[in-house]
């Protein structure tokens, strides 16, 4: 089971139903600016597992997987953006984890 650091200092478990899959893909001046090194950066601090990647249409695309909560501030924090960007909208789906990526990377553009 996976563990993260709480509020005071002590590390917990975090349980699996506790656990929710986001993707989210975001639209506005987000390509050249940093964006998906911002995200990663974001998401490694959360200690969030899971991808990000350019599209080939001006959008960035990311899939994380984590606490709720966790992943709620990963999406507050992407709907802002690095200092650069312009986040015009963010279209957002939530599902069940998958489990299949552990760390948080940038992905080839798609």
């Amino acid at each position: 089971m996976p563990e993260r650091t709480a509020a005071n200092g002590s590390e917990e478990k975090v349980g699996e139903a506790d656990r929710r899959r986001l993707r989210a893909r975001i639209r506005g001046r987000v390509q050249g600016v940093g964006f998906r090194y911002f995200t990663r950066s974001k998401a490694q601090q959360l200690r969030l597992d899971g991808w990000v990647r350019n599209l080939r249409g001006g959008d960035v695309e990311l899939a994380a997987e984590g606490p709720r909560e966790d992943l709620e501030k990963l999406l507050a924090a992407v709907r802002e953006g690095p200092p650069m960007a312009w986040v015009e909208r963010v279209d957002v789906d939530w599902s069940e984890p998958r489990g299949d990526e552990r760390g948080f990377h940038v992905r080839h553009t798609s």
